[in-house]
């Protein structure tokens, strides 16, 4: 069974909508329900879909959604590129979990951006209601993320780091090359599936259509960040941390070792899985291995 629904959400006195949609049912079900939560960010809830999954093989309801100025959620536009911050989409998240009515009883699953947001979340908020965390192929620190980014980059070619580096300096970020050596990178690190799911193409053409979050949170560019995450860590805070955690994490993701190990090492209840046949986007690349330890995880004891 699954339901859509909107949730108001109002920020510097001007409501928008946040879209949400529910795969079971959060009332009658004896399972705790999950939050799943994109990345990007700009991305859609889209390529989180293998994650209803968990409702047909354990009976846990999922809810999944767009976070604001994407998909089916409200797009502000014309919003200066300071409106978009963490404590913007970590409001959200609050509002959208009061709004649903679990918020004292709700697991939190997080990929990419999602889990820096969901981590973010947990450590700054500490909310009550929230009983376990995943952190799925995200980083705890964005300089680090970046830095494993380019070692990746370094396998390529000198022609092709080249290019990256001209490209991106020059912001001929359309030019066939650069195109060529990203699309190269992404089906290495990002997603090894050929072709890509559906549902991923999904979330890159909303995206796509709607860069506006994105640039502001990140820039225009793959291998250089220059957006208002650029400085952003939580690895200090990471202690705060106390509900059960569980990391996923892959050798060949976007997001390498520098950037994931801190989520290990700071949090004091936290298993660790690393899933060797995916890159970024387990549910889609190993979903059994994926699946199977998500549900491992969030039936064992509190």
């Amino acid at each position: 069974m699954t339901t859509t629904g909107k949730a108001a959400f109002t920020v510097n006195d001007k409501t928008y909508e946040t879209w949400y949609t529910i795969t079971g049912q959060i009332r009658e079900s004896k399972n705790r329900p999950l939050v799943a939560v994109h990345g990007g960010p700009g991305m859609t809830h889209d390529y989180m879909l293998p994650n209803t999954k968990l409702f047909e093989l354990a009976g846990i309801p999922v809810i999944l959604y767009d976070q604001l100025g994407n998909g089916n959620s409200s797009h502000v536009d014309d919003a200066h590129p300071s409106f978009w911050t963490v404590d913007l989409f970590m409001d959200e998240l609050e509002n959208l979990v009061q709004h649903l009515g679990i918020s004292n009883d709700y697991d939190l699953l997080g990929n990419s951006w999602g889990g820096m947001l969901a981590g973010n979340f947990a450590a700054a908020r500490q909310p009550k209601g929230l009983k376990h965390l995943i952190i799925a192929n995200a980083p705890a620190s964005t300089p680090q993320f970046y830095i494993g980014l380019n070692n990746l980059l370094d396998s390529f070619s000198e022609e092709d780091k080249a290019i990256v580096h001209r490209c991106e300096a020059e912001g001929t970020l359309n030019a066939p090359d650069y195109q060529r050596v990203v699309g190269d990178f992404r089906k290495k690190h990002l997603c090894n599936m050929d072709p890509w799911p559906q549902e991923l193409m999904a979330s890159f053409a909303a995206s796509d259509a709607c860069p506006a979050v994105g640039n502001a949170m990140l820039g225009p560019y793959v291998f250089t960040v220059v957006g208002n995450l650029k400085d952003w860590s939580i690895v200090e805070i990471l202690h705060n941390i106390q509900v059960p955690t569980l990391l996923i994490s892959s050798p060949f993701d976007t997001v390498q070792e520098n950037a994931y190990s801190p989520w290990f090492r700071e949090i004091p209840k936290i298993k660790w899985v690393e899933i060797i046949e995916s890159t970024h986007l387990t549910q889609f690349e190993a979903p059994a291995h994926y699946l199977s330890a998500v549900i491992s995880f969030l039936s064992s004891p509190l």
